[in-house]
């Protein structure tokens, strides 16, 4: 007669089946639809996959966006260096305003979301003041399509749209804790929440199985 599976043959094959769904699923979400829109619903930034953004240049420009938000100034901010970066919507590539509508759609769901995407030919925006909107246009192109020229003019707008917008960033708000500068895809958040999904279904797997077993009795095993 075939024996039946030990508690903790069950409990070895439930832990290896979540630890093979945590790796798939963050590659899943790297190949989501629009990268940028799942990255800022947690980050302040999305950067870049290639060419990146080095890590000194998100350091600073994650604690400027990082200010701005202590200062009444929550902005979200796209870097956008490719194609690539824009997933299955590709033809926005150099169409910065209409690729920030399609985006703030994407991400405001509680009301006016201050946004600024950045690509190679300029800037988009979304839910800012008059004053701000006009002031993009005065704005230097960044200086190439890099990611850390991206980054550097993604900065400077940063802090001169806070300033119009009445919430001028100060060098005590950028020296605050600032958000997690994570690369393009590599939502820190989005594996927080798999791993906390996957622990539910472990507790969930074994509350039943201890309950089974119980209900059986000795007669059962």
């Amino acid at each position: 007669m075939r024996r039946r599976p030990t508690l903790a043959a069950r409990l070895a094959a439930i832990c290896a089946a979540v630890l093979t769904l945590v790796a798939i699923l963050p590659a899943a979400a790297l190949a989501d639809g629009d990268p940028a829109s799942d990255v800022l619903l947690g980050e302040n930034v999305f950067y870049p996959y290639s060419p990146s953004v080095s890590p000194s240049l998100q350091k600073s420009l994650s604690a400027t966006t990082a200010g701005a938000k202590r200062a009444g100034f929550p902005i979200k901010v796209a870097l956008i260096a490719s194609p690539v970066d824009l997933g299955v919507i590709p033809d926005l590539f150099g169409k910065p305003q209409k690729y920030a509508a399609f985006l703030d759609q994407e991400i405001s769901f509680r009301g006016k979301q201050p946004l600024l995407v950045v690509m190679p030919a300029g800037y988009g925006v979304q839910g800012l003041s008059p004053k701000a909107t006009s002031t993009i246009a005065t704005l230097p192109k960044p200086a190439s399509g890099q990611g850390n020229a991206l980054a550097t003019a993604a900065q400077s707008a940063v802090m001169k749209l806070a300033e119009v917008s009445g919430h001028p960033i100060s060098a005590a708000s950028q020296n605050g804790s600032s958000s997690s500068s994570s690369g393009g895809g590599g939502s820190s958040s989005t594996l927080v929440i798999i791993l906390a999904v996957a622990a539910v279904l472990a507790a969930g797997a074994l509350a039943a199985i201890t309950l089974r077993r119980r209900r059986a009795g000795p007669a059962g095993r």
